[in-house]
């Protein structure tokens, strides 16, 4: 207890020390997606950190016209006149790093070079969305759902020069809604990485909070999807295909084939009903597809060159999709 008290009054007073100097902690931001955004509006708000350079990843060319298009990070380091730097790669760029006390990443999505993470005066924290040594990698949210997960949470680490691999500064987890897809569970995530991050820094800097080495004997990985993983394998149970989709909604969502079109399935819910697998049953302007165990409910679709539709606007134009096997 006298080990914690006096703790507390270390941080406490460093925090103190920094007021009455007007000083604030110096913070460069590295962070691309809505995700990151988040992270970055909290360190804006907070009195103590200033960020002085956000990096951001370039602007990417969406659709028919290949329109330039800014990252959310970006639209937000506009909105508060923040300076920007947004390069293709920092393997041979030259950063001011030493020049802030501390570095913060979230969903940046490009590496980090060695020579920038050791130059930095205490390292790069990096916000991570899951409960670190599990689910390393690209896609710990969408990975967490597929498999059907209870609980997840939000890492601040220090990072090193391996995948997810270095010490942890700060943990808190968060329970799994029955029904959360991505787009769910990314916003929570954002939410309490934005309060972990805010309560991290000052105590890691201040001391009180020791970066602590990660387990790798219970460590495991995830890697980047591809619209192949949204296949749909009829042979699993109404639970783990429900489980796909919520992982891998909206990109790249799930998928089936009818007429050799690929067939999306855009909204789906799991029900109690026993169906032969892939099976297409129609019943009072519903339409049900088998499972190995019980069956789903498809509440929005689309076919391939067509609009996305309800099933009683689908149902009005392709009757014969019943009985047919999907695969």
């Amino acid at each position: 207890m006298i080990v914690l008290l006096r703790k507390a009054i270390t941080y406490h007073l460093s925090l103190i020390i920094y007021f009455m100097n007007d000083r604030k902690i110096r913070a460069i931001f590295f962070g691309t997606h809505e995700f990151a955004a988040t992270i970055l509006e909290g360190l804006i708000s907070s009195p103590f950190i200033t960020v002085e350079l956000v990096i951001t990843q370039p602007d990417k060319p969406v659709g028919r016209k290949k329109e330039l298009k800014k990252s959310p990070v970006k639209i937000l380091a506009e909105k508060y006149d923040l300076p920007i730097i947004q390069p293709a790669s920092l393997r041979i760029y030259q950063l001011p790093i030493s020049d802030y006390h501390i570095a913060i990443v979230a969903q940046y999505g490009i590496i980090i070079p060695k020579k920038l993470l050791d130059d930095s005066p205490h390292g790069f924290l990096n916000v991570h969305t899951s409960l670190l040594p599990k689910y390393r990698g690209a896609s710990p949210i969408q990975s967490a759902l597929i498999n059907g997960e209870t609980e997840t949470g939000v890492t601040i680490m220090k990072m090193d020069e391996g995948l997810d691999t270095g010490p942890i500064i700060l943990q808190k987890p968060i329970k799994i809604g029955e029904h959360d897809t991505y787009i769910d569970l990314d916003k929570k995530l954002a939410e309490i990485g934005k309060i972990a991050l805010l309560e991290a820094i000052p105590k890691y800097i201040s001391g009180e909070l020791e970066p602590i080495p990660q387990d790798n004997l219970q460590a495991s990985t995830c890697g980047q999807f591809t619209r192949d993983d949204g296949k749909i394998d009829w042979t699993k149970s109404a639970t783990d295909i429900y489980n796909r989709y919520r992982g891998l909604n909206p990109w790249p969502g799930i998928w089936t084939s009818w007429k050799n079109k690929r067939l999306k399935l855009i909204k789906i819910k799991p029900v109690d009903l026993q169906i032969e697998a892939g099976k297409v049953v129609l019943e009072n302007g519903k339409m049900y597809i088998g499972c190995a165990k019980n069956a789903i409910e498809v509440l929005k679709l689309q076919l391939e060159g067509k609009k996305a539709m309800d099933v009683e606007g689908f149902l009005r134009g392709y009757q014969k999709i019943a009985s047919n096997i999907l695969n």
